[in-house]
Order: structure tokens, then sequence, then C-alpha cells
């Protein structure tokens, strides 16, 4: 919608109208199809609060490297939960990450779900990362809707003409 006048822009269907809606994005809603709602300042919002939860995180982390170490559990077990944290981050990242171009399959996300969970620090960097060109998913998100808008008006488009007077070959006949 217009922010000025409150009149619905070409973009964003009103409620009461047909066609179809976008999908909405956590944070953002449907202000992403035409940047309206102060979406900027949401971006900004999304990707500064995935850089301090993630700055967190790590600090979490540390504290709990620290209690390992206090416990003299080894040096094995210390290089094996930092190798962990590392490679379930890396993972968090690059899924999270590809998430954002195209949609993951549901079955094999669950079952990486306690990989995501361990790997919370990559998934909030690739958050963080995503934030700085677009909301994440926009991109996806976006090419979905104009693929069903525009299939949406060639199913609603009407035909100008009488079909009858046309020839199979495209010419018109005398008459």
């Amino acid at each position: 919608m217009s922010d000025e006048t409150g009149t619905p822009t070409a973009s964003t269907p009103t409620p009461g109208t047909p066609g179809p809606r976008p999908e909405e994005i956590r944070f953002f809603g449907t202000a992403w199809v035409d940047h309206t709602g102060h979406y900027g300042l949401r971006r900004a919002g999304v990707g500064a609060g995935a850089l301090v939860l993630a700055v967190a995180g790590c600090f979490v982390l540390r504290f709990a490297y620290q209690g390992l170490a206090l416990a003299d559990v080894g040096s094995f077990v210390n290089v094996l939960l930092v190798a962990a944290f590392a490679i379930c981050s890396a993972l968090g990242f690059s899924r999270t990450w590809s998430g954002f171009s195209e949609r993951p399959d549901p079955e094999k996300q669950a079952s990486l779900r306690g990989f995501l969970a361990i790997g919370f620090v990559g998934v909030l960097v690739a958050y963080a990362v995503r934030c700085v060109t677009e909301a994440p998913g926009e991109k996806l998100r976006r090419g979905e809707y104009e693929t069903a808008l525009d299939q949406y008006r060639r199913r609603t488009t009407r035909r100008t003409g009488n079909p009858a007077r046309k020839k199979s070959g495209g010419k018109q006949r005398k008459g």
C-alpha cells in the first residue's frame, strides 16, 4: 500500500481482491513485497539482533569450554568439543544459507534439527549476513510470488476479438 494515500499498489493486493497472496517472512510480514513498513529498519534490526545473539552465544560457549577446562577432563575432550561446535556451526550456516534460495526438504531439515541447535551460531551469522542485502528468504519468495502473479494474470486475462473469425493459420476470413 502507498504510505501517503493508503491506496493499494499494483504489487500488493488488498485483502478483498482475488489473486495470489505473498507469503509472510518472519519479522517482516509481507513488507518485503514493496519494501514498506520500515523495511530497511527491520532488516538492520534483524541483522544487528542476529549478530548480538551470535556474540552472546559465543560467550556462552566460551564459558562452557572454561567449565570443562576447570574440570580437567583432558585435552581430547576439549578438542572434541571445539570441533563439534565448529562443524555444527558450519553445517548450520550452510543449511540456513541454502534455505534462503531454495525450499529445504522438510524430512532432511527435521533430521538435522539437533545439529542446527548445536550450531546456532552459524545459523545466526547466516541471518545477519543475509540481512545486509535482503530479508532472509526474500529472493526465493519473490520469485515464487511473481510466478504466481504471472500465472494468475494469464489465467484471468480476457481475449479480444472473435475466435470463430480466425483460421488455423492465423489469417482472417474474408467475409
